[in-house]
C-alpha cells in the first residue's frame, strides 16, 4: 500500500473518530440541558411552596370558576389527557407539561423530531396533560391561558401544531408573555386554519379555564416533582440520565416488535 493511501485511510479514520466524539459530546450537552432545566423547575416549586396559595388568588382566579369543559377528543380519567397518535400504538408516552416551563421547552427541542417520527408511524401515542406550575411559582396567568388556548386548538384539530408553536415562541420564564390573549391569537396565525372566529372566542372567553384548573389539580395531587414529567408505558423516563432520543426510539421499536 502506498504512503498516500495509508495517509488517506488514517485521515478517514480520524475524521470518523472525531465525528463520533462530537456526537457523544452533543448527546451529553443535550442531556445536561434537559436535566439542568428540569432542576430549575423543580427548585422553583420547592422554594416557593409558601407562595402557591398566595398566588392562586392572583393568577388562577379567572380559571377557577366555571365548569370544566374538556376539549374535543380529550381522554383518560376526567378527560384530562389530550391524545396525539393512533389508539392502536403499542407504546404510550404520558407528558405533564407547562407551556411557560423552560425544562419543557428543552425536552421538546431535543425529543420532538423522534416523537413525531414515532407517532406518525403509528408506533407511539402521546397523552399530554397541562399544568400551570410556573403561574404558581412566579405569579401570572400565562401558563393557564396558554393551556386554555391549546385546548381551543384541540377543538379545531390543531393541537399538535399549536403546541409546537407555543414552545417555539416561549417567553422568558420570568415574563408572563402568554397572559396576553391577543398574543396567543397572533401565534395561532402560524398554524394554517387555526385563527378562526371560533378559536378567538374560545381563547377570549376562557372556554376551557375550568378544565385547565382541574388538570393542574390532578398534577398537584399526582405526587409529581415538576414539569415535564414524562412516562413511557407508566415508567418515568425523564429521570433516567442515560435517556436520549435514540434510546427512546429503541425502546418504542422494541415494544412494537414484541
Amino acid at each position: 500500500m502506498s504512503e498516500k493511501n495509508r495517509d488517506g485511510k488514517r485521515t478517514a479514520r480520524e475524521r470518523l473518530a472525531a465525528e463520533r466524539q462530537r456526537q457523544r459530546s452533543a448527546d451529553k450537552r443535550r442531556r445536561a440541558l434537559i436535566v439542568g432545566a428540569s432542576i430549575v423547575c423543580v427548585l422553583g416549586l420547592a422554594t416557593v411552596v409558601g407562595l402557591l396559595a398566595a398566588n392562586a388568588g392572583k393568577s388562577g382566579k379567572s380559571g377557577a370558576a366555571g365548569p370544566a369543559v374538556a376539549p374535543s377528543g380529550a381522554t383518560g380519567k376526567d378527560s384530562l389527557a389530550i391524545p396525539v397518535g393512533q389508539d392502536s400504538a403499542k407504546s404510550t408516552l404520558t407528558v405533564w407539561e407547562d407551556f411557560r416551563c423552560p425544562a419543557c421547552q428543552a425536552f421538546e427541542t431535543a425529543y420532538r423530531p423522534t416523537i413525531r417520527e414515532l407517532t406518525d408511524a403509528g408506533k407511539l401515542r402521546v397523552e399530554y396533560h397541562l399544568a400551570t406550575l410556573i403561574d404558581g411559582n412566579t405569579g401570572g396567568s400565562g401558563s393557564h391561558r396558554a393551556a386554555n388556548a391549546a385546548a381551543c386548538a384541540q377543538d379545531a384539530g390543531k393541537f399538535r401544531d399549536f403546541h409546537d408553536v407555543l414552545y417555539e415562541n416561549q417567553p422568558s420564564e420570568t415574563e408572563d408573555g402568554f397572559s396576553d390573549k391577543a398574543k396567543l391569537i397572533e401565534l395561532a396565525g402560524k398554524v394554517p386554519g387555526l385563527d378562526t372566529a371560533a378559536f378567538q372566542t374560545c381563547v377570549n372567553d376562557g372556554t376551557h379555564d375550568g378544565w385547565v384548573t382541574k388538570s393542574n389539580d390532578a398534577f398537584q395531587s399526582g405526587g409529581f416533582n415538576g414539569t415535564p414529567t414524562v412516562l413511557l408505558d407508566g415508567k418515568n423516563i425523564y429521570t433516567d440520565r442515560t435517556m436520549t432520543p435514540a434510546k427512546l426510539k429503541q425502546m418504542v421499536e422494541a415494544a412494537n416488535k414484541s
